[in-house]
């Protein structure tokens, strides 16, 4: 099975890698170097999460409608391709998009639209797919190993990136592109040779145990508690997912840092919430959940104080440090807030509850993309000040979690402690991936 993991582990590298030059050295690029509208790259960074409803449907249409014996294996090879396509076709649509907006506009909604297509179409499918290679004993530690892969090659890519674009020219940048996406292709072929059995569809149950999103929302609303971690979930994870369209163009506006000096910060930001990661499994079953969790929401809470301190006082240091604040109250608070989604999963249906956790990250991502570019392109026009746009967006994702912390008081899982064992560490970690 240690095969099969890092072979599903490989898979979930390779669609990672193709989120990590768009998400972090593209939409700099655009928003600083092209001065495109950080609204509109926003949005069109946001379509993955936009289009993750069709999860729901992509997982129960491809339980029932096998591909020469294979239900997974066709359908994470298309999404693949698309995420493979879009991110090495994406540098192009940006510098069009720089010298024919209206063409530029359409080109980017088919390629960011092809790329967020993949993402989900991939992701639904590989995931399942490590659902039924690990059983249930073993899907904890499969989705663990992989998700731990997944920010080591996020780490791992950044720092390839910018090494290639040292130092930036626009060729240099597709060049980069293209090796990613050769890349994480080659990466992703390897992790599905011969992975998954060829079986025979029981698409009686297969139906059964598909959820709708009607579903999963009416199981959420008829619950207070469930409902008020829901909200919660929403604007903590919109303040510390939100930040990452204007993170990177933030650092080359504040203090003039080259495309090669912002594509370190992901490295940075990601080796520290892998060390934050850690030391929550240190400090289970030790310290209560819910001061990690809030320990974690106040880590990040002062990293956005410091990031917008740093834009004051215009210390590239002092920004630096702000980062690692940001990455190690990420990685706390994740992993405190998965182990109460745990407890929150006892008392009804897993599969409901798992699928509430995905949609909240994807409402959340895309809440607080697109909330950071338009705040931020109306603050700039309105003051005439670039540096105040980025600064009024972090300030307002530091309100967020100022009332994700008040409303952790009220979250009271007592009522979902009716379960047979407490999950392991492993398994609170794995829900991250879903």
């Amino acid at each position: 099975m240690l095969l099969k993991r890092l072979q599903l582990g490989l898979i979930h590298v390779a669609v990672a890698m193709t989120l990590v030059p768009i998400n972090s050295t593209l939409n700099r690029v655009m928003i600083k170097e092209l001065a495109i509208s950080a609204t509109l790259v926003a949005l069109l960074a946001s379509l993955p999460y936009l289009f993750s409803p069709i999860q729901v449907a992509i997982g129960s249409y491809s339980d029932r409608h096998p591909i020469f014996g294979l239900r997974r294996t066709p359908y994470i090879l298309a999404g693949l391709v698309l995420c493979v396509l879009g991110v090495v076709v994406s540098p192009q649509v940006a510098f069009l998009m720089s010298e024919n907006l209206s063409l530029g506009i359409l080109a980017g909604l088919v390629t960011f639209g092809a790329w967020g297509m993949g993402f989900n179409l991939s992701s639904v499918s590989y995931l399942s797919l490590a659902s039924e290679l690990s059983g249930e004993d073993g899907r904890g530690k499969t989705i663990a190993t992989m998700w731990f892969m997944m920010i080591v090659s996020i780490i791992g890519t950044a720092i390839v990136i910018g090494a290639m674009v040292d130092p930036y020219t626009p060729a240099a940048m597709m060049r980069a592109f293209e090796v990613v996406g050769a890349s994480a292709l080659a990466i992703g072929l390897l992790g599905l040779l011969g992975l998954e059995p060829r079986t025979k569809i029981d698409s009686a149950k297969a139906q059964a145990e598909a959820y709708t999103i009607k579903q999963m929302m009416s199981t959420i609303l008829d619950n207070p508690v469930a409902k008020t971690f829901f909200v919660y979930l929403l604007l903590l994870l919109a303040a510390l997912l939100g930040q990452d369209v204007l993170l990177e163009p933030y650092g080359a506006e504040a203090f003039g840092m080259t495309v090669t000096e912002t594509t370190r910060i992901t490295p940075l930001w990601g080796t520290f919430v892998l060390v934050a990661i850690i030391i929550a499994g240190l400090l289970e079953g030790r310290v209560h959940k819910r001061v990690v969790a809030q320990i974690g929401n106040l880590g990040a809470l002062a990293g956005f104080i410091v990031i917008v301190l740093s834009g004051f006082f215009h210390s590239i240091g002092i920004f630096y440090s702000g980062v690692t604040l940001l990455g190690i109250g990420t990685g706390l608070s994740t992993v405190a807030n998965l182990s109460l989604m745990f407890d929150l999963t006892m008392a009804g249906n897993v599969g409901l509850y798992i699928g509430a956790w995905g949609f909240s990250n994807a409402l959340s991502r895309l809440t607080g993309s697109l909330l950071g570019g338009i705040v931020r392109d109306g603050v700039t026009q309105s003051t005439g000040i670039a540096l105040s746009g980025y600064m009024v967006v972090f300030g307002i994702e530091a309100i967020m979690l100022v009332c994700a912390a008040l409303m952790l008081a009220r979250i009271d899982v007592s009522a979902f402690k009716q379960r047979a064992a407490e999950p392991t560490f492993v398994e609170k970690v794995a829900l991250a991936a879903e």
